[in-house]
């Protein structure tokens, strides 16, 4: 549209350059009658004559009106200010405004609008319009005579001319009231009935025509003036923005006088409050459900696209109802802010995206969904089915949940519980499903932290740029950046064997190949194991909200200081992920991972599988059963599953004669300060050796401590130290360097 527009300008300023000409012509044309006066009457008819064509000529040159589009040439080239986003159902769930010079909407068509919208506008601003041909002579004679009385002459400007206007902006310039503009207008009008018939030019008119401030067009008028669309205006709204088109900026009093003018009514008393509610603020945009905003603002990006997503319009509005429940029922003050997104497994469809809810929220704006976040424990799953797959733990092998303090070039690492304490020994069933994080810390050390980042970073969590280095041992406990959306695809690579895939989010996205990142058997086991109610009964007790009638697999995670909490999950069909937590990162208050985000998981979980209950999938190839038991009664027996050839009966924790002996405090590295406040005699740190050190001896800088199982209570002085460990040959099988101070 906007090449033809230019191509307007650059004709009429064209045309300006040659009028300046033609006057400069007619001018000396002048001056030579002037020298070279007729002498005869003969020669005076002649040169009349020749002066009337020249004016003539000129008159018909200055009043050429601008090239006028054809109608398919408007239609082609309209563009509104809105994109659109719908469902997988071609259902509208989102809109969004891309263009802010002026406010349009989709092309009306005529049949769209009301009849008594049509026939209101055409008598107030040209009721023969459909018995002229561009120009209504009689309106034009009428106008002429009030002008010549000194009356306020009504104005003559056909739907035609107006719609001119509209196509050529020059012709309506201000100022253009000239007798000669005049001329230009009506030919214009003339043009415009010449290649358009009659429902064209008012259809185009209904389009292109101002209603109110920026509103452009009957669609963009009826829904910011009325909520409505055009085909469910009513005569009193038909009226009103009649009312509004002379002056769109009028008044609620201006355009209540004028709808009753218009309405040929002696009670018009409505009018006035019609007018003021009109003009108010501005009406909800009923056609917008406004169901993804978030999704809206990434995708819509052009006027008038239209994107067909692969979300459900109904699997979205469950999620939005679900978070928006729970959010409302911890308050503002726990928690203002949260995220969902639902994928098909199968395929990877996203099916549901909420980046927020509103609410209480202090930044509506902010994408829950896509922004990055602390994982908390959400990654222990991929840790655990790498360590199984490289055949580094089965699910019964026993870790040892118990203080430790690792030292690293930052500092001392001393993880820590949700709950602050300690189960003691545990299998990795318990641990993973429990959520225990020195378990999970003591498992990393097996893998490795850059091995672990490498299989996190295939398995599609993009945020981490960092060597293992940079993560170091808290990378177990999810202390890496991530998006919920990263989270919901990383876990449905394990409900599909193990393969991961893009999602698509869009019809027009392809199908992507999948790739295998954990083996089938490693991804089975884990998902069985984050499934398995029983295994998390010590930490989340037996009837959590992350216990559901069937069959899934589900994990919580809380990042450091209470910062975010998620809850991750997928059945046989779906997964879902779910974020509750701050945007601006302040930490929530009496907020739990079952009592932040697993209720809205399990809402959406339920209500997914409301007419087909989750299915457990089956044991693939490469994996056993077997019944087994713990020595000690460290857990009850149970049926547990192995990698093929992996498999047994009784686990029991490896002796103490079958560990390296070791001094695991003090903590090579640490730094220990004096109190002053606390008597000096209740200072002394605790010397702890582990594995078989009942031959061996402590010798703290060349002083002699004697037997290494005695656990000796020591106080050196100020300065760095040195404690080893020494076999019975006297030589040193282990030693840490400390400091105090």
């Amino acid at each position: 549209m906007s090449g033809w527009r230019d191509r307007l300008r650059s004709a009429w300023a064209w045309g300006r350059a040659v009028e300046t000409r033609v006057d400069d012509g007619i001018a000396a044309a002048g001056r030579w009658l002037v020298d070279h006066r007729p002498r005869t009457r003969a020669h005076w008819i002649v040169a009349t004559l020749g002066l009337l064509v020249v004016a003539g000529g000129v008159v018909d040159y200055l009043t050429l009106p601008p090239p006028i589009p054809s109608y398919r040439d408007v239609r082609a080239g309209w563009k509104s200010s809105e994109a659109w986003l719908y469902d997988r159902h071609g259902v509208l769930i989102d809109s969004s405004r891309v263009d802010y010079a002026r406010r349009r909407l989709a092309w009306v068509t005529l049949d769209k609008v009301a009849d008594t919208t049509r026939t209101t506008l055409v008598a107030a601003e040209d009721h023969r319009f459909y018995s002229h041909w561009g120009v209504d002579w009689l309106a034009s004679l009428g106008a002429l005579r009030d002008r010549i009385e000194g009356r306020k002459s009504r104005g003559a400007s056909t739907l035609s001319m107006q719609l001119a206007g509209f196509l050529s902006p020059d012709l309506a310039r201000p100022g253009a009231r000239g007798w000669l503009d005049k001329i230009r207008q009506m030919r214009a009008g003339w043009e415009v009935e010449n290649d358009w018939n009659k429902d064209e030019i008012l259809e185009a008119y209904l389009n292109l025509a101002g209603f109110r401030g920026e509103a452009q067009g009957i669609g963009a008028a009826a829904l910011g003036l009325f909520g409505k669309t055009p085909d469910a205006l009513s005569r009193d709204d038909a009226l009103m923005l009649a009312a509004l088109l002379p002056d769109p900026q009028a008044g609620a009093g201006s355009v209540a006088r004028r709808a009753c003018l218009l309405s040929h009514e002696k009670d018009c008393s409505r009018f006035e409050g019609e007018a003021y509610s009109m003009l108010g603020p501005a009406r909800s945009l009923a056609l917008d459900p406004g169901l993804a905003p978030h999704l809206a603002n990434k995708l819509l990006t052009k006027p008038g696209l239209r994107v067909t997503t692969t979300l459900d319009a109904d699997i979205q509005r469950t999620a939005i109802a679900a978070l928006k429940r729970q959010l409302e029922g911890l308050g503002g003050s726990r928690a203002r802010d949260g995220a969902v997104v639902v994928l098909d497994n199968a395929t990877g469809d996203v099916l549901a995206y909420v980046g927020g809810i509103g609410g209480n929220s202090t930044a509506p704006s902010v994408d829950g969904a896509g922004s990055y976040r602390q994982a908390g424990s959400t990654l222990k799953p991929f840790l655990y089915a790498e360590a199984i797959e490289k055949g580094y733990l089965t699910p019964a092998s026993i870790l040892d949940d118990s203080p430790v303090q690792l030292d690293t070039a930052s500092g001392l690492y001393v993880p820590q519980n949700y709950d602050k304490g300690f189960k003691g020994p545990v299998s990795a069933r318990s641990a993973l499903a429990g959520s225990l994080n020195v378990p999970a810390v003591r498992t990393l050390l097996l893998i490795g932290v850059d091995s672990f980042r490498d299989r996190l970073w295939d398995t599609g969590y993009q945020g981490l740029v960092e060597d293992g280095d940079y993560y170091g041992f808290s990378l177990a406990l999810g202390s890496a950046e991530v998006t919920l959306l990263e989270q919901a695809n990383a876990y449905r690579s394990l409900a599909n064997a193990g393969r991961w895939a893009p999602v698509r989010m869009t019809a027009s996205d392809p199908v992507p190949a999948s790739k295998p990142i954990t083996t089938p058997q490693a991804a089975w086991i884990v998902a069985d194991m984050m499934a398995d109610p029983n295994a998390r009964a010590v930490t989340f007790g037996l009837d959590s909200s992350l216990r559901l009638p069937f069959w899934a697999a589900v994990k919580t995670g809380t990042s450091k200081a209470m910062r975010d909490n998620w809850c991750v999950g997928f059945s046989d069909r779906y997964t879902v992920a779910v974020w509750v937590g701050n945007m601006e990162g302040d930490p929530m208050r009496a907020v739990s991972g079952t009592s932040g985000a697993a209720p809205v998981w399990r809402d959406v979980m339920l209500a997914l599988h409301a007419d087909r209950p989750s299915k457990a999938p089956p044991m693939p190839n490469g994996v056993e059963a077997r019944a087994i038991r713990f020595a000690d009664n460290i857990e009850q027996p149970r049926r547990e599953y192995f990698l093929a050839g992996t498999g047994m009966n009784v686990v029991t924790a490896a002796p103490d004669t079958s560990r390296r002996p070791r001094i695991t405090n003090p903590v090579s590295g640490s730094v220990y300060a004096i109190d002053p406040d606390i008597p000096i005699d209740r200072q002394r740190l605790a010397v702890a050796v582990s594995g078989d050190a009942v031959t061996h001896r402590l010798v703290l800088d060349k002083k002699d401590l004697g037997d290494a199982s005695t656990a000796p209570l020591i106080l050196p002085g100020p300065g760095r130290h040195r404690l080893a460990l020494l076999d019975l040959s006297g030589k040193v099988v282990d030693q840490v360097m400390f400091t105090m101070r």
